[in-house]
């Protein structure tokens, strides 16, 4: 606790500043300043050249007092900030933090730091700040705020304190009549807008931008993180690609893999890839454009980790899909991430393992401590945290031998409660191969079969379709797109990746949807093996009868005999 003792010290320095920090600020006692938080509203209350003079960092994060709190971007700023600023500093130095009167901004920005870095409630971190800079946090509308976004219930013995007496007075004109300020903590009486948590009656697409914004030096280190977990050399355009494994479509060379490897198949979902990373300080989305955006998560470890804070996952990258579910009595909709890759293991990397034992870990290092404390949480007589009110549930993916292909196509995938567009081949002993993996097989249903293309009207008002080469667009002439039944005209698309499928009979790709998760086009080498795929037409029939005889070879045969047991034996423990 001693870099949380050392960090509330500094809220006794911070004052009503108007007029300028004095220099007595610069080292009040035998604090030593090192970095200044500006969190108000303006520039005019003093002139940072003065802190810079002093070898002192000032960072202005500019949060409107009135009518807001602060906005989540600017909290992942502060925090950021922070962290880093305690991270680096060889001597003690310390940190002023300061909105106009240094409670409620100040307060609610200490609060979120104090949730991102210590082992603690909202309610806990709320008396800290309350205790070391009385009366703490005054506007009620802060405390839900905080309590919202951390999906805690509010306790009731958790009493939001009365606006100080200096305040109620301070700020009055000479005819006793309130100054209206931007920058003011005081509201006019009006709600106050809070951050956007769990949305109900809302229509959700695979297209909704999911999570916060962080610092760009935030996610250039997470994105380092990444490619040196998967052992990836920096490119020429550095850190900027995207690194999650791919697959590649089925076709009838590749098909005799299944020969010679043993695969587990899975149901491909129309969903959105992601990548997780999971963090002590929180929860990173990271999409295929390779950005990263926080999601206010749970994940609790299976066992507590020396040196982090109670049994939280710190550094785990994980790979899945965001599917949206629509339930079929009520017609509720539910957002998903189905996770069915783990890479990296609380900072250790994994991916050289077998898929079939990184599979096995997700379930008992991330699913299971989930399922266990949240069902802890639902029967105990005061559950403090809300896991249904989290932006998305979270499961782990399923993958079945290849002698059931046949009920997943008839039986499993018609019954799903979101899009499924055909089947995933993975090799059971694969360790986790980034970018394209020449092993890792897709097979969708012909009418699904698919390129993302760059889509221009150029000068002359034609129609382009553009692909990737060698980091370059490649325009694919000859090739052309038709929008069906689409209520906007083609110029609305102009510069848009669009997916589309390929009509065999008219030979005219066919529009789809934009792809908003992508900033680029498919490879043409991608678009090779698609075509390769639309031509070898392998059907249905033809994969379930390819699986037939592959299941009676002695390899198949033996292990399917092994893992039936095994998977047996797991689901006879679960029942009990």
């Amino acid at each position: 606790m001693t870099i949380l003792c050392m960090f509330l010290r500094l809220l006794y320095v911070i004052t009503f500043i108007k007029i300028g920090i004095p220099s007595s600020t610069i080292k009040v006692g035998s604090l030593l300043l090192g970095l200044v938080i500006d969190l108000t509203n303006t520039s005019r209350y003093y002139q940072t050249p003065d802190l810079k003079k002093e070898g002192i960092k000032h960072v202005k994060i500019q949060c409107r007092g009135r009518d807001a709190v602060p906005e989540n971007v600017s909290v992942n700023a502060f925090v950021y900030e922070v962290s880093q600023f305690l991270q680096r500093q060889k001597s003690k130095k310390y940190i002023l933090v300061h909105c106009t009167h240094g409670h409620n901004r100040t307060g609610y920005m200490i609060i979120h730091y104090l949730m991102r870095s210590q082992s603690m409630s909202v309610t806990q971190a709320i008396k800290i700040f309350s205790e070391a800079r009385p009366p703490g946090i005054y506007k009620p509308d802060y405390i839900d705020a905080l309590y919202a976004f951390y999906h805690e219930r509010r306790p009731e013995m958790v009493v939001c304190p009365s606006t100080p007496e200096w305040k109620r007075s301070s700020d009055l004109d000479l005819n006793g009549e309130a100054v209206a300020d931007d920058d003011d903590d005081d509201d006019d009486g009006g709600p106050t807008t809070l951050p956007k948590s769990h949305e109900t009656d809302v229509v959700l697409t695979n297209d909704d931008i999911l999570g916060d914004e962080i610092p760009q030096d935030q996610l250039e280190s997470m994105r380092l993180f990444c490619y040196q977990t998967l052992k990836l050399n920096v490119g020429v355009r550095g850190h900027a690609q995207f690194p999650g494994s791919h697959p590649v479509s089925l076709n009838r060379d590749n098909l005799q893999l299944l020969r010679q490897r043993y695969y587990y198949a899975t149901w491909k979902a129309d969903g959105t890839r992601y990548l997780m990373l999971i963090t002590v300080d929180g929860c990173y989305l990271i999409d295929r454009t390779f950005n990263f955006r926080r999601v206010q998560m749970r994940f609790p470890c299976r066992h507590p980790i020396e040196g982090i804070g109670d049994r939280t996952h710190h550094f785990t990258l994980l790979d899945g899909e965001m599917i949206i579910d629509t339930l079929p009595d009520s017609q509720k909709q539910e957002r998903r991430y189905l996770i069915y890759d783990m890479m990296a293991l609380n900072h250790v990397p994994i991916i050289e393992r077998p898929f079939y034992e990184r599979w096995k870990m997700l379930e008992k290092e991330v699913i299971e401590p989930r399922n266990y404390e949240r069902q802890n949480i639902y029967q105990s007589r005061n559950p403090y945290y809300r896991y249904d009110l989290e932006p998305f549930r979270v499961r782990r993916k399923d993958f079945w031998l290849l002698s059931t292909v046949n009920k997943v196509l008839k039986e499993f995938i018609p019954k799903l409660s979101h899009e499924a567009d055909g089947l995933i081949f993975q090799g059971w002993d694969d360790p986790y191969v980034p970018r394209t993996h020449e092993g890792l097989l897709k097979w969708k249903y012909a009418q699904m079969n698919s390129v993302d293309f760059l889509f221009e009207i150029g000068s002359d008002d034609h129609q382009h379709l553009f692909l990737y080469e060698r980091g370059r667009k490649k325009l694919m002439e000859g090739h052309r797109v038709e929008f069906r039944d689409v209520s906007d005209p083609p110029p609305s698309f102009s510069g848009k990746i669009i997916e589309c499928s390929w009509d065999l009979d008219q030979q005219v790709w066919v529009y789809m949807r934009i792809r908003t998760d992508k900033s680029t086009p498919n490879d043409f080498n991608t678009f090779k093996k698609v075509m390769r795929s639309i031509r070898d037409n392998i059907t249905e029939e033809i994969v379930l009868n390819e699986i037939n005889e592959i299941i009676r070879l002695p390899m198949y045969a033996d292990r399917i005999k092994i893992d039936s047991k095994a998977h047996l034996q797991t689901n006879s423990v679960r029942r009990r």
